[in-house]
C-alpha cells in the first residue's frame, strides 16, 4: 500500500477539495446523460469518429509528428462546425427532449414473450390479409421525436388494436406504430425516407421508410407488403425478409437483445 500512498500524495488529487470532486462528479454525470441521448443514433457514431481523430492529434504531438499536428489543428474547428450542420436535426431532437429524459432510466422494447406473441400474431393477420403495415419497436435510441404530430395512443400491445389501426378503413392507417416502454406509443406516425439508391425497386415507401429510420437509429422496423403479402425485419438500413412465425420470433429476440440480425432462413419470402 506504500506505493499506493506515494502515488497519492504526488497526484493532483492530493490537493483537491470537496469542491472540485462536486465539479468532477456533475461533469461526467452530463457527459454520460449526454452520451444516453444520443445513444443508438448516427450522432453516436460520428462522436466516436471525432474521439479517434481527438486521440490521433493527441498522439502526433507526443510523437512530434509536425505536418498531421499541424493538419489535425488547423481542421479541427471545421470538422466540428461541419458535424453540427450534419447532424443539427439530431442534435435539436436531443435538446429537444433533454428536459424530458434528464433524469430518466431510458426506454426501450424488451424481448418480453407475451408483448412479442401480439406483435407477431398481428404481423402476420395483416400479411394474411395482404394489409400494408410497418412497426417501429424503439431499443435505445428514443423515437418520441418522431411521433411529433402524430396520433399519440398510449395503449398496451394487443394484436387486435394493431390490426384495427392498420386495417384500411381506419382513419389512421397511413404511417407507421411506433412501440416505446411496452405500449404503443403512437400511430400515423411518418418516418423519414431513405433516399439511398442502392435500395432495390421492387420495395415500396413502407420500406423505404423503416430503411431510414433504422439508419438514423437503432430501432427495428417490421414491414408487412401490402402488394405481396411478405413480412421483412428491418434493422441498421438492412431488409431480411422472414419465412415464418418462428422464424421472426428468433429475429426479434436477437434483435432486441443484441442488435444483429440472424441469417435468413433458406427458403424465406422474398
Amino acid at each position: 500500500m506504500t506505493w499506493l500512498a506515494t502515488w497519492y500524495h504526488d497526484s493532483p488529487f492530493s490537493t483537491a477539495t470537496p469542491a472540485d470532486w462536486i465539479d468532477i462528479f456533475l461533469l461526467a454525470w452530463l457527459i454520460y446523460r449526454g452520451l444516453l441521448l444520443i445513444r443508438g443514433t448516427r450522432a453516436m457514431q460520428s462522436l466516436l469518429g471525432l474521439a479517434i481523430i481527438g486521440i490521433i492529434y493527441m498522439v502526433s504531438d507526443y510523437l512530434g509528428l509536425a505536418t498531421l499536428h499541424w493538419i489535425l489543428d488547423n481542421l479541427f474547428v471545421y470538422v466540428i462546425l461541419v458535424l453540427i450542420i450534419l447532424f443539427q436535426e439530431d442534435i435539436r431532437r436531443a435538446l429537444a427532449r433533454a428536459g424530458g429524459t434528464l433524469f430518466s432510466q431510458g426506454s426501450s422494447v424488451s424481448s418480453d414473450a407475451n408483448l412479442l406473441q401480439e406483435v407477431i400474431k398481428a404481423v402476420f393477420a395483416l400479411s394474411k390479409r395482404k394489409v400494408g403495415a410497418i412497426i417501429a419497436l424503439e431499443r435505445t435510441a428514443n423515437l418520441e421525436a418522431y411521433v411529433s404530430g402524430a396520433h399519440e395512443i398510449h395503449a398496451n400491445v394487443s394484436s387486435a388494436l394493431l390490426q384495427s389501426i392498420f386495417h384500411p378503413s381506419s382513419p389512421i392507417h397511413d404511417g407507421a406504430v411506433v412501440i416505446s416502454r411496452q405500449t404503443i406509443l403512437a400511430a400515423g406516425v411518418f418516418l423519414p425516407i431513405s433516399l439511398s439508391k442502392e435500395i432495390s425497386r421492387r420495395y415500396g415507401t413502407r420500406h423505404r421508410a423503416a430503411i431510414g429510420l433504422t439508419e438514423a437509429t437503432d430501432a427495428i422496423c417490421l414491414v408487412v407488403s401490402e402488394e405481396r403479402g411478405t413480412v421483412a425485419m428491418v434493422l441498421g438500413g438492412v431488409i431480411i425478409p422472414v419465412a415464418d412465425r418462428d422464424d421472426l420470433r428468433a429475429r426479434l429476440m436477437e434483435g432486441l437483445e443484441h442488435g444483429v440480425l440472424p441469417e435468413p432462413k433458406a427458403g424465406a419470402a422474398k
